[in-house]
């Protein structure tokens, strides 16, 4: 199976700023309708962490690297971007880690 045929996830926690968690939680839920319609999409979950409130939890996986390519390119992510980095702590490019599956030999 060649990298780009290969299925890809992205998981990524944000820190919402102290008293920015609602607006946070209310951006991040906004998206996910229209990213499980991007294609490629297999699953996009947004969750909060239970122990840590105003965490916030993104795990998106793709049927390949160009697909999620082409969903961090979309205009609706450009303008989410701007607003989402006003409320949270940190950087994006800190908190996100891309996952490839391993799967068994046999």
């Amino acid at each position: 199976m060649t990298e780009s045929s290969t299925s890809i996830a992205a998981l990524w926690v944000a820190q919402a700023k102290e008293g920015r968690e609602a607006e946070v939680r209310e951006l991040i839920a906004r998206v996910v309708t229209p990213a499980r319609h991007d294609e490629g999409n297999i699953d996009y979950e947004v969750h909060e962490d239970e122990a840590r409130p105003g965490t916030f939890v993104v795990y998106e996986r793709w049927v390949s690297r160009e697909a999620l390519r082409r969903h961090t390119e979309s205009p609706w992510i450009s303008e989410l971007i701007p607003p989402l980095l006003e409320l949270t702590t940190g950087n994006i490019e800190d908190e996100l880690r891309f996952l490839r599956p391993i799967r068994p030999t046999r």
